[in-house]
């Protein structure tokens, strides 16, 4: 019988050590102090010993529960519908490789921090059916990657950030159920990936933008129950991708032009308030 020759043996030594290496450095991947630390802090201030799925602050941050660790960094938070209930502390900042975060169906009150503006990494900010209030941060624009702004059901007022229109990435804009005021910009055409922008159930006012018949990715457009005024602009027919327009209960002055009404793949069509069906693409819509 032929032994193996020495070469071999350590080649497949030298293999399996790297794969040792590799793999500990998995299972055994640390993160910052400063991250662990804004991690507690927000454990301290969201009542962590009441969650309904509560974190083992004795155990490695990787089995805590909704964290997400890539490249021995916090790249995501899932909280969602766990029973939070307090306020987000402004060391979330300290997060600077948070790319997910999401604390929506909680208790959650206060304001959201100016701080959450510096996690310039953040694609997606859902904070929705919480308690939240006061404006919103004035630099909000500074968070440059984010694509997806969820906080409707909060208590949150004001108007909104200019900056909220240096947004160019966002898709998904969804402020119903809130207390906010104000006009929509004509700036609103920069936020030209949206596919959802929902302001409905503020005391928004002020005439609808023509711009935002630029939106062309625009699938759902819900304005309702506010005091918007004047015309429906006739721009809102380019939006040949929208399925759902919701404008009643409004202030607007005259009706909403057909070329809207026929929109290629419009589903849902509510104006004032007086009931009625068109049929769209051999489809019997009901419209308000």
């Amino acid at each position: 019988m032929l032994n193996p020759k020495p070469h071999n043996i350590m080649k497949k030594l030298t293999t399996l050590a790297l794969l040792f290496i590799a793999f500990t450095s998995i299972a055994f991947a640390q993160i910052s102090d400063l991250e662990k630390s804004s991690l507690v802090d927000l454990y301290n201030s969201t009542n962590g010993e009441n969650w309904n799925h509560s974190w083992d602050l004795t155990q490695d941050v990787s089995t805590w529960y909704g964290v997400t660790i890539t490249n021995n960094s916090v790249t995501e938070i899932d909280l969602n519908m766990n029973n939070l209930n307090g306020s987000i502390p402004t060391s979330i900042k300290n997060l600077n490789n948070l790319q997910h975060l999401n604390l929506g169906f909680n208790q959650i009150g206060g304001k959201i921090p100016d701080e959450i503006t510096m996690l310039q990494s953040l694609e997606t900010l859902h904070l929705f059916m919480n308690n939240l209030e006061g404006e919103l941060p004035s630099n909000i624009g500074n968070l440059i990657n984010l694509k997806e702004l969820v906080l409707f059901n909060n208590l949150i007022s004001g108007f909104l950030p200019l900056s909220i229109y240096n947004l160019t990435q966002l898709e998904k804009l969804q402020l119903s159920s809130n207390k906010f005021s104000g006009v929509l910009l004509s700036a609103i055409e920069n936020l030209e990936n949206l596919t959802i922008l929902s302001v409905f159930d503020n005391s928004m006012y002020g005439n609808i933008p023509a711009q935002l018949g630029n939106l062309i990715q625009l699938e759902e457009l819900a304005l309702a129950n506010n005091l918007f005024e004047g015309q429906v602009p006739n721009t809102l027919s380019n939006l040949k991708k929208l399925e759902t327009l919701i404008l009643s209960n409004n202030r607007f002055t005259g009706s909403v032009n057909l070329s809207i009404q026929n929109l290629p793949k419009l589903l849902v069509f509510e104006f004032n308030n007086n009931p009625r069906e068109i049929n769209i693409s051999n489809k019997t819509v009901s419209i308000n």
